[in-house]
Formats: C-alpha cells, sequence, structure tokens
C-alpha cells in the first residue's frame, strides 16, 4: 500500500517567504551589531556579508524547506512516459 504525499499549499508559500525574511533580517541585524560593538571591523563584515551571507541564507532555506515539508525524495518521483 503507497500512502499518497500531498504537497505544501499556499500557507507553507507564505511560511517559508516569512521565514525567509526573517532569517535575512536577522542575519543582517547580526552583522551590523557585531560591527557596531567593535567586535569584528568593516572588511571582515563586508566578507561576511558578500561570502558568508548567501551560505547562511542556502542553510535557512534548506531548514524551512524540510520543516515545512518541501522535501521530496525517490518515492515522490513518478515515471513518465512518452505516448507513441
Amino acid at each position: 500500500m503507497t500512502t499518497l504525499k500531498s504537497s505544501p499549499g499556499p500557507a507553507a508559500d507564505s511560511a517559508f517567504r516569512s521565514g525567509m525574511i526573517a532569517a535575512a533580517l536577522l542575519g543582517l541585524a547580526g552583522i551590523g551589531t557585531l560591527h557596531t560593538v567593535d567586535v569584528i571591523p568593516l572588511h571582515l563584515a563586508g566578507y561576511a556579508i558578500v561570502l558568508l551571507f548567501p551560505m547562511y541564507l542556502v542553510g535557512a532555506a534548506s531548514v524551512l524547506s524540510v520543516w515545512l515539508g518541501y522535501n521530496a525524495d525517490v518515492t515522490d518521483l513518478r515515471p513518465v512516459y512518452k505516448d507513441p
């Protein structure tokens, strides 16, 4: 017996969008706060924004997608046949 999986709906889309906005604002605020209190210099803050921040966003998107049910695996694939 196979289990029927439904795709996430519009509420999950909205939650993903809101989560990504919150993650981006939180990350930028964190880098800005660290620079403001002189924990990291300006060049290191620039490095963090240009090179580390995109990797942080990919990680946040991965966590959100799994949490909201966007993760698909091999069992979700169906064969596609071309009509002769």
